[in-house]
């Protein structure tokens, strides 16, 4: 496959966005994998919200804020051997068991009301975060086998779409229920989402072959590293990964100041839920449209004007005004989706299907894991240096994240 798909004619109905929106929601199992990732974003996005809010009360630290979004992001430093697990089952059945897995580990939430019972919530986190990875790797797989190749770039836009999309109504929902009942309550309604996205995921029709059962540790270990292997010699995946996580990397430190921000403006914790909100907004946006940019500009152009977008975006968040705060919210939401999306759709196309889970978990490992590191270092830096200086020198670093996608590929290796 080359590196960018065809582009549609200037009158075809598949370039408009409208048209691509009715083709995915047309197909049964598109509309109802869709259907579950608004129910069960709904809860995460509320959740995710609050515990950093939750520890952000109880402990008045905002580093401590940012370790919440940390231990969610973790996990994804050993996401090639967590994905391998995605390519010994079947997809469908691990999807579900994920899903109520994660309504279960939420319920130990309930007894956080103290500072001394911080370490129920980050353990929680990251488990909360381990089983995500595993999710994302068999969800990669099966969306690429149970959805229309040709729906693929439509298909994770609209779910970027959906996923992001719930930040406009799930922070400030979370963010009230979090202010009339705690941080408990939350938690409980993240469950009940988790459950209700399992029993959409059962009504999924897919075929799915018995996968090759590992035959002993040497052999988990090779087939752990043959999807990084795989990756890695992709003339056309490893430059739009490589970018992805250089722009995460940067995504997070950008993440651990977000409370710093809000306390430079003059408003409370809270005040977080409003930007996620706008970042939401923007990333709705890029979302209807990202399967017609793919076609037309190609999966480099689409990433670099992304990245782009972005780092002029955080370096104006240093600004100290509620009206470019929150445009420059809209600016990241709009922006940032962009690689993620092209990176992860190129891994679909060209990643054939039993080695699809361990490599697109190591994708998400390449592309996500950075978060956390920046995630890290921006808890640490936000503490000693002004958030305007660092917002400044973070943005205006991630544009050299562009270099890796201007880079033209070599013909793509036969699977």
């Amino acid at each position: 496959m080359t590196e960018q798909t065809p582009r549609a004619p200037r009158t075809s109905r598949a370039a408009r966005p409208a048209w691509a929106v009715v083709r995915v929601l047309r197909d049964r199992n598109a509309s109802l994998y869709l259907g579950g990732v608004v129910v069960s974003g709904f809860g995460s996005s509320a959740m995710w919200l609050v515990a950093g809010i939750w520890v952000k009360d109880l402990t008045g630290s905002d580093g401590l804020a940012a370790l919440c979004v940390f231990a969610l992001w973790a996990p994804t430093l050993i996401g090639p051997a967590l994905g391998t697990l995605a390519d010994r089952m079947r997809r469908r059945p691990l999807l579900v068991g994920t899903d109520l897995g994660l309504a279960v580990l939420l319920l130990p939430l309930l007894a956080v009301d103290s500072p001394d019972t911080l370490w129920i919530l980050f353990a929680v986190l990251l488990v909360y975060g381990a089983a995500g990875v595993v999710h994302d790797a068999a969800e990669a797989a099966l969306v690429a086998t149970a959805v229309d190749p040709r729906l693929l770039g439509d298909f994770n836009g609209l779910r970027m779409t959906a996923n992001e999309g719930m930040k406009l109504l799930a922070p400030l929902a979370g963010a009230g229920l979090y202010a009339a009942y705690g941080g408990a309550r939350v938690a409980l309604l993240d469950a009940v989402t988790f459950a209700l996205a399992a029993g959409l995921c059962t009504l999924l029709r897919v075929h799915e072959p018995p996968p090759r059962p590992a035959e002993g540790a040497a052999d988990l270990r090779a087939r752990t590293v043959e999807g990084a292997r795989y990756l890695w010699g992709h003339p056309v995946l490893r430059p739009l990964v490589l970018a992805g996580g250089t722009t995460m990397l940067f995504a997070g430190v950008n993440g651990a100041a977000v409370y710093a921000v809000a306390e430079g403006l003059g408003h409370a914790p809270s005040y977080v839920a409003l930007l996620y909100v706008a970042q939401g907004a923007g990333s709705v946006a890029i979302g209807l449209v990202s399967g017609p940019l793919l076609r037309r500009l190609g999966e480099r152009r689409f990433g670099r004007y992304g990245i782009a977008l972005t780092a002029v975006a955080v370096t104006a968040r240093a600004l100290p005004y509620d009206a470019v705060a929150l445009a420059s919210a809209v600016a990241v939401g709009v922006g940032l989706p962009c690689v993620l999306v092209a990176a992860l759709t190129a891994v679909q196309r060209e990643t054939p299907g039993a080695l699809l889970g361990r490599t697109a978990a190591t994708a998400n490992t390449l592309l996500f894991a950075p978060n956390a590191v920046g995630l890290a270092l921006g808890a640490a830096l936000v503490e000693l240096v002004p958030y305007q200086a660092l917002l400044a020198v973070v943005g205006v670093t991630r544009l050299l994240t562009v270099l890796p996608c201007r880079s033209r590929p070599r013909s793509s290796p036969r699977p």
